[in-house]
């Protein structure tokens, strides 16, 4: 008989993805998981099973939350409000600087050269896209954004827009900075 966790996985997948954001997948060390989760490395590996499928897992799981909260955003106020909030949320939290985006960050680090990444951030990315391409469908149906506009363009643009917002705050930038960019980027939607 197995013997149970000593551990709460959702928080050991949480500290792993803070490691992976800050680190990356190659530059962390086992050591830096083990320390960063809480956990020894015989329940790092009998949970997991490797540093490449707990990567996987937390990259899938950061994908979700993240969502998760643009889509919140997206839910309130008028499109253009919605958007707004979507862009910003989780920018410049002060986890976001120290740590930075998993996802952009995979991006980053792995390219297009690993296919069950690319598979997890496609369909992140699919997924952010059509949120914004359905709030700015709402936009233009309300008259507040150019009736001529490519909705799912605009989403492309979106997310674009949302992963250099994510690095510039990793870099430093402030809330009020990536506000102003959000509300500038905006402007192209009339």
């Amino acid at each position: 008989m197995a013997r149970p966790s000593e551990f709460d996985r959702d928080e050991a997948i949480a500290s792993a993805i803070r490691v992976f954001a800050r680190h990356g997948y190659e530059a962390a060390s086992t050591s830096d998981l083990i320390e960063g989760m809480g956990i020894g490395r015989q329940s790092l590996y009998g949970a997991f099973g490797d540093k490449r499928r707990l990567f996987l897992e937390a990259l899938r799981r950061y994908s979700d939350g993240s969502l998760a909260l643009m889509n919140e955003a997206l839910a309130g106020g008028s499109p253009r409000e919605a958007i707004e909030a979507a862009l910003l949320v989780g920018l410049g939290d002060a986890d976001d600087l120290e740590t930075g985006c998993l996802g952009v960050g995979s991006i980053v680090e792995f390219s297009r050269t690993d296919a069950e990444v690319n598979t997890l951030n496609d369909a992140a990315a699919a997924l952010v896209v059509a949120a914004f391409a359905a709030r700015v469908q709402d936009g233009i149906a309300a008259g507040a954004f150019d009736a001529g506009l490519d909705a799912e363009a605009a989403g492309r643009m979106l997310l674009t827009l949302r992963s250099g917002l994510k690095v510039a705050a990793r870099g430093g930038a402030g809330r009020d900075e990536l506000r102003q960019a959000a509300r500038l980027a905006l402007r192209g939607l009339r």
